[in-house]
């Protein structure tokens, strides 16, 4: 699979291998997953992160390979969800593999001449065959000069680097807590006494910037809010250092705006009922982040409880979000 057909420049980070249209708007798509990973955890267990990544990587693949859009033009993030599905059989070491697939309908599409600029997918996503997760997205197309008239002075992506704020320091908890490995890979500040957690965006982590871009990427945004969920149900070192915390079984997200490089960014939480079907133990939070007063992204999560990860019945997450948003970012 070529690196620009799903907008990477380090091949290594391509999971799409192959794509096969079935009549109008439907499609498989085989990944595969590694077998290690730096940032992302692999093997017995599913990353909510890899997982997402190997979704966005399908809308510019489809895009480009199937809808005829144009390289160069931009993909506009408007709102995605995601809920984590218990295997049948936990034991089945199929659930635990490499070979992915991604069975998409594509709907709700919108064109101008004979190319889209705007649609919705929904998937199920299966590992070794068995159905490990939903997913539903709806997102943009916008031709590249239109993109660069309206980010404006944003547009010149070498000065939008540039002038990224610095990273704060310390780190405030162990990369563990939340299932990373290296202290670049934590996201948030402690909160504060007004309970901002300040976003920690390092320009050069290799994943979160693969290639340079212009305003803060929307997968770095998915992983603060897993952060942000996770932090939110726990004391600040809740079973002895480095102790792994809750695990995320569903989000859904709208991407409002662009998060700038330029100005610090806060990210606030709130819990949220949890229906009394909920296994023991679950948390439902909201996140949202606030730049320069305004609300750029908003985020609904379930969580399990840090010591007893269970699975959530589709009745207490949902997959799926009501009503479009604009200004999010696929990179």
């Amino acid at each position: 699979m070529p690196q620009h057909y799903v907008h990477k420049t380090n091949a290594s980070e391509v999971y799409l291998r192959s794509w096969t249209g079935f009549g109008e708007d439907h499609f498989r798509i085989d990944a595969l997953w590694p077998d290690a990973h730096p940032f992302y955890r692999v093997a017995d267990t599913l990353d909510p992160l890899l997982l997402s990544e190997t979704i966005r990587q399908t809308f510019p693949l489809l895009c480009h390979a199937a809808y005829g859009v144009p390289l160069g033009d931009q993909l506009i993030w408007e709102r995605f969800s995601y809920l984590i599905l218990e295997p049948a059989d936990p034991a089945d070491a199929s659930v635990r593999g490499r070979d992915v697939e991604l069975h998409v309908r594509c709907y709700d599409i919108s064109y101008r001449g004979s190319r889209p600029t705007a649609l919705s997918m929904w998937m199920t996503v299966t590992r070794g065959g068995v159905p490990v997760a939903r997913a539903e997205t709806r997102f943009a197309v916008m031709a590249k000069r239109v993109y660069q008239r309206l980010r404006g002075a944003y547009a010149d992506i070498p000065t939008a680097m540039s002038h990224a704020v610095p990273v704060p320091r310390p780190v405030p908890v162990r990369p563990a807590r939340f299932h990373r490995a290296s202290t670049d890979d934590v996201l948030l500040t402690a909160p504060d006494a007004d309970g901002a957690q300040w976003l920690r965006v390092a320009t050069d982590h290799p994943v979160f910037f693969d290639h340079p871009v212009d305003h803060v990427p929307g997968m770095l945004l998915l992983e603060a809010a897993h952060q942000a969920a996770i932090g939110a149900g726990s004391a600040p070192d809740p079973a002895g250092p480095g102790v792994p915390g809750a695990e995320i079984l569903s989000l859904s997200c709208d991407f409002k705006r662009y998060v700038e490089l330029d100005s610090p960014c806060a990210l606030f939480t709130e819990e949220l009922p949890v229906d009394a079907s909920a296994a023991s133990g679950n948390r439902r939070t909201a996140v949202k982040a606030v730049q320069n007063d305004l609300v750029a992204f908003t985020a609904e999560l379930t969580t399990t409880a840090p010591s007893a990860p269970t699975t959530p019945s589709l009745q207490q997450a949902h997959c799926g979000a009501a009503g479009a948003s604009r200004g999010g970012a696929l990179s």
